[in-house]
């Protein structure tokens, strides 16, 4: 354990709720401030910054996918959401909207741990790839219409305008380059950077890929950068093949 303890901010509107997952993480060494709704939130991120945050999607008033929507992904900590039990449309809007991971209700409170603590581990660390390529050494990679910097983990388009991404969006880009012409199933892709094993009705992948490519991509309905490889994963190949037909 780090001697400085790591700072998570538990927003949601039950008081039951927000106390015992505070209790678990406090004695799991984890700093804990709580939020009971959105404002109380924002007040707390002005007083200062944590390291993640678990943010309730269902709170009356304003919920927490608008919240999330509000959040800045270059100067907030990555958020965990979560959701009713079964509630799939609001966990794939907010992965959409950039939320780091989410759990459903009632939460596992081991799972928790381990999710708060692999998403915590992707933003200290980004992950490597199994088996580097030769590109490995390779610090800059093109990607369409921009560039992705390894070493200063950021995407900028041609005129060198850094273009946001979130922690998970970074691995998945830097797994990508290091596996340049390689097809890549969803277990390679979870394994390597998502940190935990594919759920058959995960959507999470498909999802941050279609993200990912409306910033790289010039047309992100025709994808020509990281193409779809059908019933298997995806490939990069670093430039478009001529003649490929885009998927």
């Amino acid at each position: 354990m780090n001697e400085q303890r790591q700072h998570i901010l538990i927003c949601d509107d039950e008081v039951e709720v927000r106390d015992m997952l505070a209790e678990y993480l406090s004695r799991r060494g984890f700093s804990i401030c709580q939020a009971g709704n959105a404002d109380e939130l924002r007040k707390s991120l002005e007083t200062a910054t944590p390291d993640l945050i678990l943010l309730d999607i269902n709170m009356p008033g304003e919920d927490g996918l608008s919240v999330l929507k509000g959040l800045d992904a270059d100067e907030n900590p990555p958020v965990i959401m979560l959701t009713a039990a079964g509630d799939v449309v609001d966990r794939i809007i907010g992965l959409e909207m950039g939320a780091d991971d989410y759990l459903g209700k009632p939460v596992d409170l081991r799972e928790l741990e381990a999710r708060i603590k692999a998403v915590l581990r992707r933003k200290a660390t980004p992950a490597p790839a199994e088996k580097p390529s030769e590109d490995d050494a390779q610090k800059r990679f093109r990607f369409g219409k921009t560039w992705l910097d390894i070493e200063a983990a950021k995407l900028t388009d041609e005129e060198g305008q850094e273009i946001p991404l979130t922690s998970m969006e970074f691995n998945l880009l830097t797994l990508f380059a290091r596996n340049r012409g390689r097809v890549l199933n969803r277990d390679q892709i979870l394994e390597g950077a998502h940190d935990r094993s594919w759920d058959p009705f995960d959507r999470s992948i498909d999802i941050r890929i279609s993200r990912i490519r409306r910033k790289i991509e010039s047309n992100p309905q025709k994808p020509v950068v990281i193409r779809t490889v059908r019933g298997i994963g995806y490939i990069y190949d670093g430039e478009p093949r001529t003649g490929t037909k885009p998927t």
